[in-house]
C-alpha cells in the first residue's frame, strides 16, 4: 500500500466491522482482540484484507494524520442489493409483492446506520485532532433481528409479500459462515466528535422505499 499525502491533508481509511470476525464480546470495542474464521470459508478473506489495510495504514500514523473507521451496515437511497445488502433487497422484494427471503430463521441481529449520519461522522473524524491515529466504530448501535427487519419492510411496502426462510447453503454453498450478533461500541466515536448515528431503522427503510418508488427501479 502506498499513501501519498500533501498539504497536511488527513487520510481516512474506510474499514469494516468484518475485522472483528467471530468476536463474541458485545458490544464490539475497537481495542478488543480479533477472532477470524478458517481460510476455507471465503467470507473471512474480506476481514483479513481489511485488517491488513488497517495495519499498513496505521504504520504511517506518526507522520500522517490517519484515522481508521470501521463501518457497520450503512444503508440509504441508491444502495443496491448485491453483496449481502439486505435492506434494498428486502425493499425491492416487498415493492414487487415477491417473497421476502430471510436466511435461516432470521434470528441474526444487526444494526443499521443512515448513510447521511455516517458520512457526517466520517467528515468529523477526518477533521478531529483527537481522532488522529485512532480506530473508530461508525454506525448505529440499535439492534434488530433480520426476521423483524423483514416484517418491518413488508409493512412499509404494502404488506403483500410472504416472508420465507432460505438455508445458507442453497445460496452461498457449504463453506459459508454467518454471525449471530454485531453491535458497535460507540463510546470512542462520541468522545472524539460528540455525535453518533441515531436514525431509527423505520425511517431508514422509508427513505429507501421512497427512492425505489420514485426511481422506478425494476424489482
Amino acid at each position: 500500500m502506498r499513501i501519498l499525502v500533501t498539504g497536511g491533508a488527513s487520510v481516512l481509511l474506510a474499514s469494516s466491522s468484518e475485522v472483528y470476525g467471530k468476536g463474541v464480546r458485545q458490544p464490539l470495542a475497537e481495542d478488543q482482540d480479533l477472532l477470524l474464521g478458517p481460510t476455507v470459508k471465503q467470507r473471512w478473506s474480506y476481514a483479513c484484507s481489511k485488517a491488513a489495510a488497517e495495519h499498513l495504514t496505521l504504520a504511517r500514523a506518526e507522520r500522517i494524520a490517519i484515522v481508521v473507521a470501521r463501518l457497520f451496515n450503512t444503508v440509504g437511497p441508491r444502495q443496491i442489493g448485491r453483496h449481502g445488502m439486505v435492506v434494498p433487497r428486502f425493499v425491492r422484494q416487498g415493492l414487487a409483492g415477491r417473497p421476502i427471503t430471510v436466511y435461516a430463521k432470521g434470528e441474526q441481529r444487526r444494526c443499521f446506520g443512515d448513510v447521511r449520519e455516517v458520512v457526517d461522522c466520517l467528515v468529523a473524524l477526518a477533521g478531529a485532532p483527537a481522532a488522529r491515529g485512532g480506530v473508530f466504530n461508525v454506525g448505529n448501535d440499535r439492534e434488530i433481528t433480520i426476521r423483524e427487519l423483514a416484517e418491518l419492510v413488508r409493512e412499509r411496502t404494502g404488506g403483500r409479500s410472504e416472508i420465507v426462510s432460505v438455508d445458507y447453503q442453497s445460496v452461498y454453498g457449504e463453506h459459508f459462515e454467518d454471525l449471530d450478533r454485531r453491535v458497535p461500541d460507540l463510546t470512542r466515536l462520541e468522545r472524539a466528535i460528540g455525535r453518533r448515528p441515531r436514525a431509527d431503522i423505520a425511517s431508514i427503510i422509508d427513505d429507501v422505499v421512497a427512492y425505489e418508488r420514485a426511481a422506478g427501479v425494476p424489482a
